[in-house]
């Protein structure tokens, strides 16, 4: 039975105070919640400088694992500003972001640098969230499965079968992250079916079955009931509602 997970975003917000007094909430909404390691398992992905402050916080008994926004290709060396996979194993991280949409625009990340960052995490016993996900340009052109499959095939099915175990897979379209429109239930299920056909092809209907795909494209604690209800739908990438705690648990309880 595939893990259900909620994984939270915190992007490039919040002073290294205000990182600490988040997380301690959120622990503190988690215990009254009486969140248990049998319900979804969470991961908060704070910003680089708050990973080892926020490890102290985590509510490991309710299920809570910390993961980072990113990581570089290469293990170490001359690479100015950048952090390893390793660095973020060695802080407690137990998955890491790669392809988030935003990398992808405004870091022009392609998917053969993903392929290889996805060898790093995996090597340094890190668990990917991998992003896929198309532009609205790209939906009003009926264009969303081809593109998505091409994110796909290039990016991640290079892996052999034990190293594609370890990866979760996020589909978030580009037009519904911080724009306040989201994509419908409706609209969630058929692109995760797709994802889960493609792997069913590029692997086989057991791995399908098992891989854990993740909707992230404003989802919040409105919509995400209806959401994680469709049979696809294993949980949730939350960006802007992992930063208001009691809207985070929430999510959390939506299943």
């Amino acid at each position: 039975m595939r893990q259900k997970l909620v994984a939270g975003n915190w992007k490039m917000n919040l002073s290294y105070p205000e990182g600490l007094a988040l997380a301690h909430e959120i622990a503190i909404l988690a215990g009254a919640a009486q969140l248990t390691p049998d319900q979804p398992r969470v991961v908060l992905c704070p910003p680089f400088i708050h990973l080892f402050g926020v490890a102290q916080h985590l509510p490991k008994a309710a299920g809570f694992y910390l993961g980072g926004q990113n990581c570089h290709q290469k293990d170490s060396g001359a690479y100015t500003g950048e952090v390893s996979a390793t660095m973020l194993r060695s802080v407690g991280c137990e998955y890491v972001i790669l392809g988030h949409s935003e990398r992808r625009q405004y870091c022009h990340e392609t998917d053969d640098l993903l392929a290889q960052k996805l060898k790093a995490a995996l090597a340094a016993g890190l668990k990917p969230i991998f992003c896929v996900g198309e532009t609205l340009e790209t939906r009003e052109a009926d264009e969303t499965f081809e593109f998505i499959g091409r994110q796909l095939s290039d990016g991640l099915f290079h892996l052999s079968n034990e190293e594609f175990d370890q990866v979760v897979i996020a589909y978030e379209p580009i037009w519904a992250i911080g724009t306040g429109r989201t994509a419908t239930s409706a609209q969630a299920q058929e692109v995760h079916a797709f994802i889960r056909e493609r792997i069913a092809r590029a692997y086989d209907a057991e791995a399908a079955q098992d891989t854990t795909i993740l909707y992230g494209g404003s989802a919040n604690a409105q919509n995400a009931r209806e959401l994680f209800s469709q049979p696809d739908v294993d949980g949730g990438l939350i960006g802007g509602a992992a930063l208001k705690p009691a809207d985070f648990i929430t999510i959390i309880q939506s299943f």
